[in-house]
């Protein structure tokens, strides 16, 4: 229904696919959390090193935006799994059942795709930094390899999410846009 404010997780059903996409996505949303909590652990501590002790801080912002966009990415299907992304109903609730679930696997291919594609550039940026051994230019010279991860993992983590989603949708798990008829 149009309006609610309660969260409404994607349904697994008995499916043991869509189940152990639901476990992967939420062990994501849990590292991604762990992130959050690890990036404001070290800006206290970067905050007490640099005006509580008088000392320079060398690694720490960094670490905090690498830890920060990785937790973001690596999030990502964990919000997918709670729909907690935004969506517009305004369509789909004026559709019959029919045409409203042919809009809803229409849109789930093509946010697949749209993924897909984002997947295929994260992976490849990713791995010239690998390949080619780039380094940050700060003083920390971090393997940028490591914190580039974060793309195609999370990438991958959604679209699996997604497709997930999609197999829901098809077998009469999921109702299109979690609107019941």
């Amino acid at each position: 229904m149009a309006g609610q404010t309660s969260a409404r997780v994607a349904q697994t059903g008995n499916n043991p696919f869509l189940r152990v996409v639901a476990a992967i996505s939420t062990l994501a949303g849990w590292c991604s959390a762990a992130m959050i909590v690890a990036a404001v652990a070290i800006t206290c501590q970067m905050i007490i090193v640099r005006f509580v002790l008088n000392g320079s801080t060398v690694w720490q912002t960094e670490a905090v935006i690498y830890l920060v966009i990785a937790a973001t990415l690596v999030g990502l299907p964990y919000v997918q799994r709670l729909r907690g992304h935004v969506n517009v109903d305004l369509i789909p609730l004026s559709l019959p059942p029919k045409p409203r679930f042919v809009l809803a696997v229409f849109t789930s291919v093509l946010s697949i795709s749209i993924v897909a594609v984002m997947l295929w550039y994260g992976y490849e940026y990713w791995h010239f930094a690998w390949d080619r051994g780039w380094r940050s230019d700060t003083i920390w010279g971090v393997r940028l390899w490591i914190p580039y991860l974060a793309l195609p993992v999370g990438f991958g983590l959604l679209l699996l999410q997604m497709i997930a989603d999609l197999v829901a949708l098809i077998l009469r798990i999921e109702a299109p846009f979690g609107l019941e008829v």
